[in-house]
């Protein structure tokens, strides 16, 4: 059960329902950020465009590094795309967003998007580990390579595992989105505790279901096609940042909230 004190600063953070429509407003927001100051974002973009090409050339033939670098791929990026949070709300209140602004974010000084990053990677590890001790289980044939994961679980015409193996995936993915749908733009722009973020982003999620549904659909979406022509990594990386950005300042009210200085 939440402790009181996290379970009260989540309750001081009111949350707004949206519409469904509001999602496609935060991609044209985040897209009119991107272009009013492309440099930040190309910065990410590209470090995280050759971070993936690292692992990728490292884990290509080994598939449960290649499944496990993947998974802590897709839940890292949020947290090292900070400073583009950073960027978005120095836009938003008319002040400089220069590079400096980003870059100060990459720094590790708030130990609560240390601990959050964390938490994101012991997620990461335990589903990969679930994966494995499923598909090791009862894969038909053991599975090394990529390519033996497509013939023995997505080929197989003998068994549901891969259905079983996409439905763990979604069931265990749905509560780390619900906990960091806003968490970490509201950890870099407020004063309040991880659990606390945690507790506001789900509420956020309870409070409007589909839109943040298809706002998860849009998000898999645009990453797999950045992922799948390599370099629009680049592009797709700060646009979805800076959009996640204004889904936050959308979804949590500022009315009742003490900005950090």
């Amino acid at each position: 059960m939440p402790d009181r004190t996290a379970l009260h600063a989540s309750q001081h953070h009111a949350v707004r329902e949206v519409t469904l429509a509001e999602p496609l407003r935060w991609l044209a927001r985040g897209w009119r950020d991107f272009v009013r100051q492309p440099g930040p974002g190309l910065l990410h973009g590209f470090a995280l465009t050759m971070f993936g090409g690292v692992l990728l050339a490292v884990a290509h033939d080994r598939f449960w590094l290649l499944a496990g670098a993947f998974s802590g791929f897709l839940l890292m990026a949020p947290i090292a795309a900070t400073g583009l949070y950073a960027v978005s709300r120095a836009l938003e209140r008319q002040e400089p967003a220069t590079m400096a602004v980003a870059l100060r974010s990459w720094i590790p000084t708030d130990h609560r998007l240390v601990l959050f990053g964390l938490l994101l990677s012991g997620a990461g590890t335990g589903w990969v580990l679930t994966s494995a001790a499923l598909i090791t289980s009862l894969a038909d044939s053991a599975v090394r390579e990529p390519a033996d994961f497509v013939r023995h679980v997505v080929l197989s015409q003998r068994s549901w595992l891969f259905e079983a193996w996409l439905a763990l995936g979604g069931a265990m993915a749905a509560p780390v989105y619900a906990s960091s749908v806003v968490s970490i733009p509201l950890l870099l722009d407020r004063s309040i505790g991880v659990l606390g973020a945690v507790l506001t982003s789900w509420r956020c999620v309870l409070a409007n279901p589909a839109p943040l549904a298809l706002w998860a659909a849009l998000l898999i979406a645009l990453a797999g096609l950045g992922m799948l022509t390599g370099l629009g990594l680049m592009v797709v990386v700060p646009w979805l940042a800076h959009a996640s950005w204004h889904a936050y300042r959308d979804l949590v009210s500022d009315s009742s909230l003490d900005a950090l200085d």
